[in-house]
């Protein structure tokens, strides 16, 4: 089989048509028609069953369709990566990570990273955890940093920090006298919460489902800066992640309380398929963010309970 088999049999199943695939992978009917029969003689096995309505895959093809995506992309990451460097540019490293990577930590890293690294470039994404381990599982993306309250799969990681999630409020609030707060125990109050599509958003709505209600939010904002200032207004509480909101507790305007839940006890962690998938240049971001987070002079550690700020 070559390339073009693979490909082929990416766009029939996709289609569920050899003749829409076919034009897809730019083949004349006849030509793709040879080649699945040629490919399904060489292999000995069925990859698709025919219909009038068309085709569908066999459990056979089912798994060559499987190793022909992974294949696939793998090329065509080649190609996007040979092309760069012969555009003069370094590789792109493609990184999702989920709200608090994305507010606390990959800003500055990623600046400080670009900064030693002139000719590479990095492509971030904002996702929630459990859809970040799906695109870095299917190597849709080389690098994830997400909270390992998910379920990480075959993945390999490393540990960033700690990363649990707190209840902001006023100081004078009574939550603020507790070492930590059940999530149930202040779903009846007014939130302050971040846009509809934003990961944590999805995170907490999730965690709230079970419970049999849903934060009731007076109003969404677009950042974390702009949830926290409208707290310190008295508009209502929110629910964020500690580094993200450590630096604004300081003015005593606010205060952060632990939620008691284990699913907000987390930390960060940065996920990949394997090491040697990893190429120089994401293996070296991967590194300089591990760096970056243990930095004793950019991070303060988390109180383990009572009132935080």
């Amino acid at each position: 089989m070559d390339l073009i088999d693979l490909d082929l049999v990416t766009a029939v199943a996709e289609t569920g048509s050899i003749t829409h695939g076919a034009a897809r992978a730019r083949l004349s009917l006849p030509s793709a028609s040879g080649r699945i029969r040629s490919l399904e003689h060489t292999l000995g096995v069925t990859l698709f069953d025919r219909g009038r309505r068309g085709v569908a895959l066999t459990p056979a093809g089912q798994v060559l369709l499987r190793h022909a995506r992974t294949v696939c992309h793998a090329v065509g990451q080649l190609r996007t990566e040979l092309d760069e460097y012969a555009q003069g540019h370094g590789a792109t490293v493609r990184v999702q990570a989920n709200t608090a990577a994305t507010e606390s930590l990959m800003p500055a890293a990623a600046v400080s990273f670009l900064a030693h690294y002139p000719h590479a470039r990095i492509d971030l994404e904002e996702r929630p955890s459990h859809r970040i381990i799906a695109a870095v599982a299917e190597r849709r993306a080389d690098i994830g940093i997400v909270a390992d309250s998910v379920e990480l799969g075959q993945l390999e990681t490393r540990v960033v920090r700690p990363d649990p999630l707190v209840v902001v409020t006023l100081p004078n609030d009574p939550l603020a006298r507790l070492s930590r707060v059940p999530y149930a125990d202040v779903l009846g109050r007014a939130f302050v919460g971040l846009n509809v599509a934003n990961p944590l958003q999805e995170h907490l709505e999730t965690h709230a489902q079970p419970l049999g209600t849903q934060p009731r939010y007076r109003v969404r904002l677009p950042s974390i800066d702009a949830a926290c200032h409208a707290v310190a207004g008295g508009i209502g509480i929110a629910i964020l992640p500690w580094y993200s909101v450590r630096r604004r507790l300081t003015s005593g305007t606010l205060a952060a309380i632990p939620l008691a839940e284990p699913w907000a006890a987390r930390r960060l962690v940065a996920c990949f398929t394997s090491d040697r998938d990893l190429s120089d240049t994401a293996r070296a971001l991967r590194d300089h963010l591990l760096a970056h987070a243990d930095d004793k002079d950019d991070i303060d550690e988390p109180p383990s309970g009572g009132e935080w700020g």
